[in-house]
């Protein structure tokens, strides 16, 4: 097993590279947004202005944008990635990555950024969550949640500097820069690393008829069941992941905003409290780790804990404005929200449907790609009839009934997980 991850190290570098330029693709234009409006031809001189309001629904606009991109190629990216093989999306989504950041690095037009968003998305999520996910899975079999969630880790790292940067130097061209280069780093990384699933595919060309290792893998947890899933709870795991990207999506590009708008705090205080929501990720996405990889903790235990903390902590930032509480609320909304919880989601999908893991990863991240769309395109309406700082709160408290959702949720699949698998995922 070692010396497999081993071989394939590279593989599971590559893959981790591209999502720290992720990190950054994902939230370029909120932290960037007076900076982006101006570009495009808003005044964002004065805040609370109309010019300024509707250079604020521009952003919003724009990041509506990649979550539609997310949206209509994820479902479809998991199906081609388990037919051409790993390799060729990662460079694909790579090269995508370099011609958007470029893209934006030239336009003046809104218009524009936002087709560039939507291709950004597409390459996220059509090209590098089909592949990339699976591809951690098969380089690391023995603890496939944990290298899940390492992905999140890295996530988490960019989003944590980058807002840091943004404010430090004021300058767009540079703060494009910065994933345009990284951008190119994956492409190369793309092409030389190798990866399990192309290298077992060309092996199966030149033996046919031989024994296919994902198919096995899918009858053995299969027999691991004492009966089949519902489509109740097939549609639960999905949805979850519709539920956890509402949040994490809805804090990642909002939470800035919320500081500035409804809590009275400075720009530089507001640009850390999205590092504190990253730090926050970041320890989660550590200690997760340890506790699947060795205390073997079941998923679903990992994601009734995040979601009772997530609520808990996005409860302490709605109602106590006060500078530290919020700093430490923020810290407890990133680790349950953005600590690796929907990557998790993604192992209780393999859990309780097994089936090829890049139609999975597919059909799951869907769903996210839904909330990913639906969450900036609210904001960007209720900015226009209400105002930036009513806008937000109000996505705050949708925030709120989702993680009640999930508890939920996670309540209704551990009842099941002792009906399919005979135990107590809690125990």
């Amino acid at each position: 097993m070692y010396n497999n991850m081993k071989k394939y190290l590279l593989g599971m570098i590559c893959v981790y590279m591209c999502y720290l330029t992720h990190g950054i693709q994902a939230i370029i234009f909120t932290q960037n947004m007076a900076l982006f409006a101006e570009k495009w031809g808003y005044d964002m001189s004065t805040m609370g202005s109309a010019a300024y309001t509707a250079g604020s629904a521009a952003g919003s606009a724009a990041v509506a944008w990649v979550g539609l991109g997310k949206f209509l190629s994820v479902w479809i990216g998991g199906e081609i990635s388990d037919r051409v093989g790993r390799k060729k999306m990662m460079i694909g989504g790579a090269i995508l990555y370099v011609a958007c950041f470029a893209g934006l690095m030239m336009t003046t037009s809104g218009t524009v950024a936002g087709i560039l968003g939507f291709l950004s998305g597409v390459a996220t999520s059509g090209f590098w969550d089909g592949a990339g996910y699976p591809a951690v899975q098969e380089a690391y079999p023995k603890a496939p949640g944990a290298s899940l969630i390492l992905i999140k880790c890295f996530v988490s790292l960019s989003g944590m500097v980058y807002p840091l940067l943004v404010v430090a130097t004021n300058n767009l061209a540079a703060n494009i820069m910065i994933p345009l280069v990284m951008s190119a780093a994956c492409v190369v990384l793309a092409v030389i690393a190798p990866f399990v699933y192309d290298d077992q595919k060309k092996e199966r060309a030149r033996a046919e008829g031989g024994s296919n290792a994902a198919a096995d893998e899918i009858a053995a947890a299969k027999a691991r069941m004492k009966q089949p899933s519902s489509m109740l709870v097939k549609f639960v795991v999905m949805f979850y992941a519709f539920l956890c990207m509402g949040i994490m999506y809805g804090a990642q590009q909002y939470i800035k905003r919320f500081g500035i708008t409804n809590c009275g705090v400075s720009e530089m205080q507001a640009a850390g409290m999205s590092t504190m929501y990253t730090l926050g990720s970041i320890v989660a996405v550590l200690f997760w780790a340890v506790m699947m990889a060795k205390l073997n903790w079941n998923p679903l235990k990992v994601i009734l804990v995040d979601s009772v903390m997530t609520v808990i902590a996005l409860l302490m930032v709605l109602f106590i404005h006060q500078v530290a509480i919020i700093y430490v609320a923020v810290v407890l909304v990133g680790f349950g929200a953005a600590g690796g919880a929907l990557q998790t989601g993604l192992s209780v999908v393999q859990l309780f449907n097994p089936g090829p893991k890049g139609r999975n990863t597919g059909i799951y991240y869907t769903f996210m790609g839904i909330a990913s769309y639906l969450v900036p395109v609210l904001a960007s309406r209720l900015t226009i009839v209400s105002g930036e700082a009513a806008a937000v709160y109000t996505l705050m408290l949708l925030m709120v009934a989702f993680g009640v959702l999930e508890i939920l949720s996670a309540l209704f699949l551990v009842g099941q997980h002792k009906k399919i698998f005979g135990t107590n995922p809690l125990a």
